[in-house]
């Protein structure tokens, strides 16, 4: 009977320890975790290119040697994303838990699911979520421009998921780059509505792909130039009334007159 305590004891504090480390990695900012963090973002540029350079890979054996070896990486990374989470609910509300159930679908099952590989780019938005773009932007002493850095991170986002789309959907079959290089061509001229009209999407799909990439990615670039344009601002929520943008050099809030006593490194 104590032995059964004692073991049920020590799995809940392994766990307690394993939530614990979770929590630190996906949220921490000191040297340790911010290492972590770097190895993740790195391995995300992996898998982008990895996603790229596919056709001259998809030929050989080792395509699905490192296509199910990244399977099991971003598995691994929902585990610690779900000790992380405060609850069940909390995980499965995440955004960036359904992107990655559904990259890990196009991983397991990769000629099934290619059409949806280009959702595998998303994983560069996980790099702006993570506390590392703001710690980084702090000691290289651009702390106050994370708003346009990580506006500038949702218009890539964006410009490399349309392209990524339009590649899997249109033009996965010609070899080598030429059918990524002609989907991001097509993308960006059609993102800046410049319409040189030499390549073109077919049918009722492509005239709907060319509408929403006009239409989010202008309003994508808008979004861009407010953020460049617009004085600086810090986010730091006011006790009273809660406003959350301030002047870097705010002593009183604007809206109630709170005094603020916002840090100079906006942590």
């Amino acid at each position: 009977m104590r032995t059964s305590k004692t073991s049920s004891r020590s799995l809940a504090a392994r766990l307690a320890y394993g939530r614990m480390a979770a929590r630190r990695l996906a949220r921490g900012r000191d040297a340790w975790a911010l290492r972590w963090q770097s190895l993740l973002a790195f391995v995300d540029l992996c898998i982008i290119a990895f996603f790229v350079l596919g056709p001259y890979l998809r030929s050989g054996p080792t395509y699905l040697i490192i296509d199910y070896a990244i399977a099991v990486w971003i598995f691994g990374e929902l585990l610690i994303r779900a000790l992380a989470a405060d609850s069940p609910r909390a995980f499965l509300k995440r955004p960036l838990t359904w992107i990655d159930l559904a990259v890990l679908a196009t991983l397991l099952f990769p000629h099934t699911l290619f059409n949806f590989a280009f959702l595998r780019a998303m994983r560069l938005w996980a790099i702006g979520e993570s506390p590392l773009l703001r710690v980084a932007l702090r000691k290289a002493g651009y702390g106050s421009y994370h708003e346009v850095v990580r506006a500038a991170l949702n218009f890539m986002v964006f410009l490399f998921v349309v392209t990524s789309f339009v590649y899997t959907t249109f033009f996965y079959n010609q070899d080598g780059l030429d059918g990524f290089v002609d989907a991001l061509y097509f993308t960006v001229a059609t993102m800046t509505t410049t319409g040189f009209g030499d390549i073109t999407l077919p049918g009722t799909l492509g005239k709907l792909t060319s509408v929403v990439t006009m239409i989010v990615g202008i309003s994508l670039f808008v979004r861009l130039a407010q953020a460049v344009v617009r004085p600086n601002k810090v986010t730091f929520p006011c006790p009273q009334c809660g406003l959350q943008r301030h002047d870097l050099d705010a002593v009183h809030c604007k809206a109630c007159g709170q005094v603020l006593n916002i840090p100079n490194d906006n942590d």
